[in-house]
């Protein structure tokens, strides 16, 4: 008798299952259809936009070829045409193919770069998972002429850098490259820099003088030569002024934060102009001679930021341990 009940109840909820699952099936399926949508559009703003698809934190550095170190990682968070070209073929990146930049081809010359379109933690990938930090697995980093830092940016770069994280923070406050897009397109860089309110914080200041020559011109710091057009002038407040090192005619300042440091530039002429770059190089890059100013390496520290070691050294970091080879 129980098993005919069992039956009969299994009998009876069977077309109550599905009328349920047909229910729900325009449901699911129309929830799908929105899930899809949201998902191209987003990805078509991400393949438009010069600035970096987002990337998970976290990435390890490339494979190091026989006889080469393991490259260090370098987070690149910018407005710039530097990770790809503004004329960008759909077709072409879809086959892994196109131009890669000049200035990317640089970068990568010693880092495996990991682009990033956001500095402050977000979201799991699913309900219930931690917050995703971009910066958990980056001890350097390089923001480059970005479109503006959100609050939550600000206040993630901040602790970043205190915890002994290496910036390398590039803000031109009237650009001199040519874009050819129309104003109000998405795509072209800002001619001003948004300067963000954590450069004050850590006792920084932009100047900019309009009068000055609009030629460029090439000045020299410790590690190299900048080409600068137009550039601003680091300023920093009295009370940090023995935490800076300044160079490069005031347009360059690395200064120690916290246990980290930050190198800020006035100019992006260096990312804008191959020509020009390649003159300041004299033969080298003079995109990696900036980068060894900000990432300094030494065998005993100061007070601007150049620590013992080199910035990634640190195990856990970037997988990284001991300094540099003499």
């Amino acid at each position: 008798m129980r098993d005919r009940d069992d039956g009969a109840v299994a009998e009876e909820a069977a077309p109550v299952a599905a009328v349920r699952a047909m229910s729900l099936r325009p449901v699911l399926t129309a929830a799908g259809l929105v899930a899809l949508v949201v998902a191209l559009a987003a990805l078509m703003v991400r393949l438009f936009l010069p600035g970096d698809p987002p990337a998970a934190s976290g990435a390890d550095p490339a494979p190091a070829r026989d006889g080469q170190e393991t490259r260090r990682v370098l987070g690149l968070h910018t407005g710039l045409p530097l990770y790809r070209p503004l004329a960008l073929d759909v077709a072409e990146l879809a086959r892994g193919e196109g131009e890669v930049p000049w200035q990317r081809r640089a970068l990568a010359r010693e880092h495996e770069l990991v682009p990033l379109d956001t500095l402050s933690p977000g979201p799991g990938l699913t309900p219930g998972d931690p917050p995703v930090d971009p910066l958990a697995q980056i001890a350097r980093l390089a923001v480059i002429q970005p479109r503006g830092l959100s609050p939550a940016d600000n206040v993630a770069l901040d602790r970043w850098v205190r915890a002994g994280g290496r910036l390398l923070l590039v803000l031109d406050p009237m650009l001199s490259g040519e874009y050819e897009l129309p104003l109000g397109d998405p795509r072209r860089p800002n001619a001003i820099a948004l300067i963000p309110p954590v450069v004050a914080r850590w006792g920084l200041d932009v100047a900019y003088d309009p009068s000055q020559d609009a030629g460029p011109r090439f000045a020299a710091h410790p590690e190299g030569t900048l080409v600068l057009v137009l550039a601003g002038e680091v300023r920093a407040a009295r009370e940090r002024s023995r935490a800076c090192a300044i160079a490069a005619e005031g347009a360059l300042a690395r200064c120690r934060v916290g246990e980290g440091s930050v190198t800020l530039l006035a100019d992006a002429a260096l990312f804008e102009h191959e020509t020009l770059a390649r003159e300041a190089g004299q033969g080298g890059s003079a995109i990696g001679a900036l980068l060894d100013f900000a990432f300094a390496c030494a065998r005993t520290g100061d007070e601007t930021g150049n620590r013992p070691g080199c910035a990634g050294d640190d195990a856990g970091i970037d997988g990284n341990s001991g300094p540099d080879p003499p």
